[in-house]
């Protein structure tokens, strides 16, 4: 005679145990933003000593204290909010130009065989001209009014992101496209959910760069006859030696530059969260 025993379902809790890689429990104990933080604040450190033991004079380059009481004088004088703000204003222009004008180019070259043909020999041959070098024809064209340097920017702006926006959807991977065909998605359809999806990644990238170039473009710009900005404070500061003014523009510039590459950061995240990145190790 055979019994058969039936094995009931255990009700005791299963153990589980978290595991956390070296790189984890690294980042658990050290927040990565003190890691950000340690080398400017080392570096600034490193310019005070140098400056209080009397290797650096305040006529080679002021030290962080005077830089930092002399911001204060121009943030309470207003002429620093008035340079931001007649800044902004040029960056702004240009970046709107520029944006628009190669967002349409890049499209059209790069959608369209004809579009290449006619746009994309010009786009190239231009952009190995350097833009600081259009200065005179653009103040012979414009003046010396806000015009040339709203096109300097414009300028800088619209070739870098021509060339990534452009080179973006020519990479677009050809079995993709054939997949969406093969789907029934119309031409328009495929644009919108393949091409221009797959073409962002190398967009942002390219906004990002022409961020840069808009600021450096700024510099040149603001030295065409400007009444006010932060090239302006800064021409008129190299013409008394205040090597404090000088270097409060240059932070400005850097710390401006800063907020709009973490704008754009920002909107990589929001717009390539379906495309997850390899952040490193």
């Amino acid at each position: 005679m055979t019994t058969s025993t039936e094995l009931a379902p255990s009700r005791d809790p299963i153990a589980v145990t978290t595991v956390q890689t070296r790189t984890a429990r690294r980042e658990s104990r050290v927040p990565r933003w003190l890691f950000k933080l340690a080398s400017p604040i080392a570096l600034v450190v490193l310019w005070q000593a140098l400056s209080s033991s009397g290797v650096l004079s305040d006529d080679t380059l002021a030290s962080p204290a005077t830089v930092l009481s002399t911001a204060g004088e121009m943030w309470a004088e207003g002429r620093l909010q008035e340079a931001i703000a007649a800044s902004m204003q040029r960056v702004g222009a240009g970046l709107a130009i520029g944006v628009l004008a190669a967002v349409v180019l890049a499209t059209l070259s790069g959608l369209f065989r004809r579009g290449e043909d006619i746009i994309d020999a010009p786009m190239q041959m231009l952009r190995t001209v350097p833009v600081i070098g259009l200065i005179p024809l653009l103040i012979i064209w414009f003046g010396i009014g806000e015009q040339p340097k709203i096109v300097l920017i414009a300028l800088a702006v619209t070739f870098p992101l021509y060339m990534n926006i452009y080179g973006g959807i020519r990479n677009v991977d050809a079995a993709l496209v054939e997949a969406a065909k093969t789907l029934g998605l119309g031409w328009f359809a495929q644009i919108r959910h393949v091409i221009l999806p797959a073409a962002m990644p190398n967009a942002l990238v390219g906004l990002r760069y022409s961020l840069g170039s808009a600021w450096l473009a700024l510099v040149f710009g603001e030295t065409i006859n400007a009444t006010a900005g932060i090239g302006y404070e800064m021409n008129m500061a190299r013409e008394f030696f205040q090597t404090d003014v000088i270097v409060v523009c240059l932070v400005l510039y850097a710390l401006l530059g800063l907020v709009a590459d973490f704008i754009v950061r920002l909107l990589e995240r929001i717009v390539l969260a379906w495309r997850p990145a390899f952040r490193g190790a």
